[in-house]
């Protein structure tokens, strides 16, 4: 079972959500080497911010990093409101990084991306704009296939994602991922995958993916069967549990699905992925952003709350290593 985006063959049709401030390079490779994702996308890279840095003869944004030498099949999540700003970013990073897949993000719902910056899912309010910022794109990276990723809508009272979903694939998109909420939703209640559904008879020829509250590996082949998709995005369950993917596609071929690792295993995970952010970024910047990640591998564990406020006291490299040894089992 397979999806196909553009010259892009995604097996399993089971994807990576970008995360902006997760699905760094470390985060990536912890994927990778469990398996199971047809499809990694990095985190959302600024194309304002590129230009800028360029102008001013400063390095590349930092969310780029490692992707030249990355493993590929591989997406790039981009935005921005303006389509000569992206289109040029576009084209850059189809020339220089060579990725399989550009995504336009047309979702993302927090205030400084939406709000401040007229971007992310406020693009949702205008279905011809999207639709003028995909095809600039579309021209600029070929022959690399464009994507996008939306929303619902802005509010319950504007949902207009199957106007969006038209307006993508007539500019020349090729695939569209939905997030089961609107904007005004943020990550509350619970993602409408019949309105999902409803997307599908407005398109085509372009696959539809769907995303949103999948949290186990039973439900994300229950979903691709139920609904009209043809495709599944998992977000914050990958970061919680990054064998998940692995175990999806187990199910998928028909396999039994390994167990999830034991909690000595997974606390080596979590020192691993300390080490390679520390690779990439350095210790002390490591220790900050282990913050944000290590709680995730606590969640629904006894002492959770409590792991996560001693985590993020943390200053120093040994101080981790003593949190997580003191709450994860030795052996």
């Amino acid at each position: 079972m397979s999806l196909q985006i553009g010259s892009v063959t995604v097996d399993p049709p089971v994807l990576s959500a970008p995360m902006a401030g997760f699905t760094n390079l470390a985060y990536r490779e912890i994927l990778r080497l469990f398996g199971g994702v047809g499809l990694i996308a990095t985190e959302m890279v600024s194309a304002r911010s590129f230009v800028y840095k360029e102008a001013h003869s400063e390095d590349a944004p930092s969310r780029l990093w490692g992707i030249r030498g990355e493993a590929r099949p591989l997406a790039v999540q981009i935005w921005d409101n303006q389509p000569e700003t992206l289109a040029y970013f576009a084209e850059m990073l189809a020339r220089d990084y060579q990725p399989s897949v550009i995504d336009l993000n047309f979702g993302c719902p927090a205030p400084a991306i939406a709000k401040n910056s007229a971007s992310g899912s406020w693009l949702l309010k205008t279905p011809d704009k999207v639709g003028d910022i995909v095809g600039q794109v579309v021209r600029a990276a070929a022959p690399i296939p464009v994507t996008a990723k939306i929303r619902l809508g802005w509010t319950h009272d504007t949902i207009n994602a199957r106007d969006v979903a038209q307006a993508v694939e007539s500019a020349g998109g090729a695939a569209l991922t939905v997030h089961g909420r609107t904007a005004q939703d943020m990550y509350r209640g619970t993602a409408n995958w019949d309105e999902i559904a409803r997307i599908k008879p407005r398109l085509r020829r372009i696959p539809l993916i769907g995303n949103g509250d999948i949290t186990t590996s039973e439900q994300a082949v229950e979903y691709l069967q139920r609904y009209p998709v043809d495709g599944v995005m998992i977000g914050r369950a990958g970061l919680e549990k990054p064998w998940l993917f692995r175990q999806i596609a187990e199910l998928l071929t028909g396999g039994s699905m390994s167990p999830e690792p034991t909690p000595v295993e997974q606390r080596n995970l979590l020192l691993r992925h300390f080490d390679l952010v520390c690779r990439q970024v350095g210790t002390d910047k490591a220790v900050i952003l282990m913050r944000k990640y290590a709680p995730c591998y606590a969640k629904g564990k006894p002492g959770a709350r409590q792991f996560r406020t001693a985590i993020c006291a943390v200053k120093t490299e040994t101080e981790f290593r003593q949190v997580v040894s003191q709450w994860f089992p030795t052996g």
